[in-house]
């Protein structure tokens, strides 16, 4: 499991074996039963989890009491509340395994450690953070500029795999219309 995250760090910067060694006994990895959360809201975030195998998402429930999925997560992507982590504050949000999932967790104290001992991490998780930024803004942007029904089309389009990985009411949520109107849009009564 510690390859994974391993081999995904060396894709953005080299490192040498004794770093390799240092992060290895880091890494503490988990596996996160299906619908079991590893963050609720008004917890304080203190973990980023890297998902080796499986799918997470990150949802709020808004004033009507409905879940309203923010990102998902799969193979090879981070997962937290930023925020949180960052500002050691209560979470606005609940992660939640969608999938039976594998993980690497990394406490904020343990990565700050590492950080201090292989400073070119540094530029690993800027990456990481900005990618994540950016699929953000894209979302963001498709929810602004395109139909409900362009949007499950264009997600359907690039994402083809995921989209029967994910209960139809997750993925609803995250395109930000309800179950009832995924149902017409895939029957085409839309």
């Amino acid at each position: 499991m510690k390859d994974t995250i391993i081999n995904h760090i060396q894709k953005f910067i080299d490192l040498e074996p004794s770093e390799i060694d240092i992060l290895e006994s880091c890494f503490f990895s988990s596996q996160i039963k299906r619908k079991d959360h590893v963050l609720q809201e008004g917890q304080i975030c203190n973990t980023m989890y890297f998902i080796v195998k499986g799918c997470m998402r990150q949802y709020i429930i808004n004033p009507k009491g409905t879940e309203q999925t923010l990102q998902f997560g799969v193979e090879n992507w981070w997962i937290t509340d930023y925020l949180s982590y960052h500002n050691h504050t209560p979470s606005h949000f609940y992660i939640q395994a969608v999938e039976t999932t594998e993980v690497i967790a990394l406490e904020k104290s343990v990565l700050e450690s590492v950080l201090i001992q292989i400073p070119k991490l540094e530029k690993y998780f800027r990456i990481v953070a900005q990618k994540a930024f950016g699929a953000a803004q894209m979302r963001i942007k498709f929810l602004f500029t395109m139909s409900a029904e362009e949007r499950y089309h264009h997600f359907h389009n690039q994402q083809p795999d995921f989209v029967q990985r994910v209960p139809q009411y997750m993925l609803a949520s995250y395109l930000d219309f309800s179950a009832e109107f995924m149902s017409k849009i895939r029957a085409g009564k839309v």
